[in-house]
Protein backbone atom coordinates (compact mmCIF):
# COMPACT_ATOMS: atom_id res chain seq x y z
CA UNK A 1 0.00 0.00 0.00
CA UNK A 2 2.99 2.25 0.71
CA UNK A 3 4.26 1.97 -2.42
CA UNK A 4 1.30 2.37 -4.11
CA UNK A 5 1.09 5.77 -2.79
CA UNK A 6 4.57 6.74 -3.93
CA UNK A 7 4.01 5.54 -7.31
CA UNK A 8 0.64 7.52 -7.23
CA UNK A 9 2.67 10.78 -6.36
CA UNK A 10 5.22 10.29 -9.23
CA UNK A 11 2.99 9.78 -11.49
CA UNK A 12 0.89 12.90 -10.39
CA UNK A 13 4.19 14.90 -10.39
CA UNK A 14 5.08 14.11 -13.59
CA UNK A 15 1.71 14.49 -14.93
CA UNK A 16 2.06 18.17 -13.53
CA UNK A 17 5.40 18.77 -14.55
CA UNK A 18 4.07 18.03 -18.04
CA UNK A 19 1.25 19.97 -18.12
CA UNK A 20 3.44 22.98 -16.69
CA UNK A 21 6.77 22.36 -19.27
CA UNK A 22 5.08 24.30 -22.06
CA UNK A 23 4.27 27.32 -19.59
CA UNK A 24 7.74 27.51 -18.61
CA UNK A 25 9.31 26.99 -22.32
CA UNK A 26 7.23 30.39 -23.30
CA UNK A 27 8.81 32.86 -20.67
CA UNK A 28 12.23 32.17 -22.66
CA UNK A 29 11.76 35.88 -23.66
CA UNK A 30 11.85 37.57 -27.17
CA UNK A 31 15.45 36.94 -28.42
CA UNK A 32 17.59 38.98 -29.86
CA UNK A 33 14.69 40.80 -32.03
CA UNK A 34 14.01 41.41 -35.78
CA UNK A 35 17.37 43.64 -36.35
CA UNK A 36 19.51 40.86 -35.59
CA UNK A 37 17.93 38.26 -37.65
CA UNK A 38 18.44 40.94 -40.00
CA UNK A 39 22.10 41.39 -39.99
CA UNK A 40 23.86 39.75 -42.93
CA UNK A 41 27.74 40.43 -42.55
CA UNK A 42 27.71 39.90 -46.47
CA UNK A 43 26.10 43.15 -46.56
CA UNK A 44 28.44 45.15 -44.61
CA UNK A 45 29.81 48.34 -45.14
CA UNK A 46 31.46 51.32 -43.48
CA UNK A 47 30.48 55.24 -44.11
CA UNK A 48 31.72 58.27 -42.83
CA UNK A 49 29.40 61.14 -42.39
CA UNK A 50 27.80 63.73 -40.72
CA UNK A 51 25.13 63.43 -38.04
CA UNK A 52 22.04 65.40 -39.05
CA UNK A 53 19.43 64.20 -36.47
CA UNK A 54 19.45 61.71 -33.62
CA UNK A 55 16.04 59.93 -32.60
CA UNK A 56 14.78 57.77 -30.39
CA UNK A 57 12.16 54.97 -31.35
CA UNK A 58 10.10 53.36 -29.10
CA UNK A 59 10.27 49.37 -29.77
CA UNK A 60 7.60 46.70 -29.44
CA UNK A 61 8.69 45.69 -25.92
CA UNK A 62 9.21 49.22 -24.41
CA UNK A 63 12.59 49.58 -24.57
CA UNK A 64 14.09 53.24 -26.22
CA UNK A 65 16.61 52.60 -29.58
CA UNK A 66 18.24 55.39 -30.99
CA UNK A 67 18.77 56.38 -34.43
CA UNK A 68 20.51 58.44 -36.50
CA UNK A 69 20.80 60.51 -39.52
CA UNK A 70 23.79 60.18 -41.10
CA UNK A 71 24.62 62.67 -43.79
CA UNK A 72 27.38 61.25 -46.27
CA UNK A 73 29.42 62.44 -49.26
CA UNK A 74 26.74 60.76 -51.34
CA UNK A 75 23.62 59.80 -49.38
CA UNK A 76 21.79 59.98 -46.28
CA UNK A 77 21.54 56.83 -44.62
CA UNK A 78 19.49 56.09 -41.41
CA UNK A 79 21.47 54.25 -38.81
CA UNK A 80 20.24 52.12 -36.04
CA UNK A 81 22.41 52.00 -33.28
CA UNK A 82 20.43 49.98 -30.12
CA UNK A 83 19.26 50.96 -26.76
CA UNK A 84 19.42 53.93 -25.73
CA UNK A 85 20.52 52.62 -22.48
CA UNK A 86 23.33 50.38 -24.07
CA UNK A 87 24.92 53.89 -25.43
CA UNK A 88 24.30 55.54 -22.07
CA UNK A 89 25.99 52.94 -19.99
CA UNK A 90 29.09 53.13 -22.26
CA UNK A 91 29.01 56.46 -22.01
CA UNK A 92 28.47 57.39 -25.68
CA UNK A 93 26.24 60.28 -27.07
CA UNK A 94 25.41 61.85 -30.49
CA UNK A 95 24.65 65.60 -31.52
CA UNK A 96 24.14 67.42 -34.28
CA UNK A 97 26.89 68.18 -36.28
CA UNK A 98 29.19 64.89 -35.45
CA UNK A 99 31.48 63.59 -37.95
CA UNK A 100 31.48 59.54 -37.59
CA UNK A 101 32.57 56.07 -39.22
CA UNK A 102 29.76 53.50 -39.30
CA UNK A 103 30.78 49.66 -39.91
CA UNK A 104 27.23 48.10 -40.54
CA UNK A 105 25.30 45.97 -42.36
CA UNK A 106 22.62 47.15 -44.87
CA UNK A 107 19.08 46.06 -44.36
CA UNK A 108 15.71 46.60 -46.40
CA UNK A 109 12.70 48.10 -43.17
CA UNK A 110 9.67 48.73 -44.44
CA UNK A 111 11.15 49.65 -48.40
CA UNK A 112 13.45 51.99 -47.15
CA UNK A 113 17.76 50.83 -46.64
CA UNK A 114 18.87 51.15 -43.22
CA UNK A 115 22.67 50.53 -41.50
CA UNK A 116 22.18 48.75 -38.56
CA UNK A 117 25.25 49.49 -37.14
CA UNK A 118 27.93 47.13 -35.55
CA UNK A 119 30.78 49.80 -34.26
CA UNK A 120 30.95 53.63 -34.37
CA UNK A 121 33.98 55.78 -34.11
CA UNK A 122 33.67 59.33 -32.68
CA UNK A 123 36.58 60.89 -32.50
CA UNK A 124 39.30 58.59 -31.05
CA UNK A 125 36.57 56.17 -29.36
CA UNK A 126 34.66 53.07 -30.26
CA UNK A 127 31.88 51.66 -29.69
CA UNK A 128 31.43 48.05 -30.48
CA UNK A 129 27.47 47.59 -30.89
CA UNK A 130 27.54 43.80 -32.40
CA UNK A 131 29.99 41.15 -32.80
CA UNK A 132 30.65 39.61 -36.79
CA UNK A 133 27.83 37.90 -37.37
CA UNK A 134 25.59 40.69 -35.63
CA UNK A 135 24.84 39.65 -32.43
CA UNK A 136 24.01 42.72 -30.09
CA UNK A 137 26.51 43.21 -27.08
CA UNK A 138 23.20 44.07 -25.40
CA UNK A 139 21.86 40.64 -25.72
CA UNK A 140 24.36 38.92 -22.71
CA UNK A 141 24.67 36.05 -24.40
CA UNK A 142 22.14 35.08 -27.05
CA UNK A 143 23.08 32.61 -29.75
CA UNK A 144 26.64 32.79 -28.26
Amino acid sequence: MRNFNRLSLAALLTFISMLLLPFAYAQQGPGPGQRARLYNPANETTVRGTVEEIKTVTGRHGWNGTHLTLKTESKTLDVHLGPASFLKEKGFSFVKGDEIEVTGATADFGGSEALIAREVKKGDKTLALRDAQGIPKWSRGWRR
